[in-house]
């Protein structure tokens, strides 16, 4: 198929694909002999599979690493190891946001909740005194 239908079918840009394509991940493409690329129908797999991948914070480089250049190898064990690894470090920024989420819940507590007769000012300081700046260790 050309690039114009691989577009169609995947919802991809041209650019995107060639790209793609550029740095080594979309390797099911033939060239013809009038300079045209033909993408095979693995094309419309593999595409799908890197955007899913980056969906899932996986980086353009972690992808290349495995996507096999032929779809019937998936290394089943690097697959695995990569997938823990990725849900590890997702559940660590979910951490992160949910510490990040509760400590702007509490300065917004306690900016809307000011005790009567304190400046703003005053009650800013008052509510930031109150939060700790860090709450990660590795920061």
């Amino acid at each position: 198929m050309k690039i114009g239908e691989l577009a169609v079918q995947t919802g991809l840009s041209n650019s995107r694909i060639r790209y793609y394509e550029r740095i080594g991940l979309l390797k099911a493409v033939e060239r013809m002999p009038n300079g045209y690329r033909r993408y095979l129908e693995e094309a419309v797999v593999i595409l799908n599979l890197i955007v899913m991948a980056q969906d899932a914070g996986f980086s353009l480089e972690e992808i290349q690493s495995l996507v096999p250049d032929d779809l019937s190898r998936w290394d089943h064990e690097l697959l695995a190891q990569a997938l823990s690894r990725k849900i590890a470090e997702i559940e660590v920024q979910q951490a992160q946001l949910a510490a990040s989420k509760a400590k702007l819940l509490a300065i917004t507590d306690g900016i809307a909740n000011r005790p009567e007769g304190l400046s703003c000012a005053d009650n800013s300081k008052r509510v930031l005194s109150l939060v700790p700046i860090n709450t990660f260790e590795d920061r």
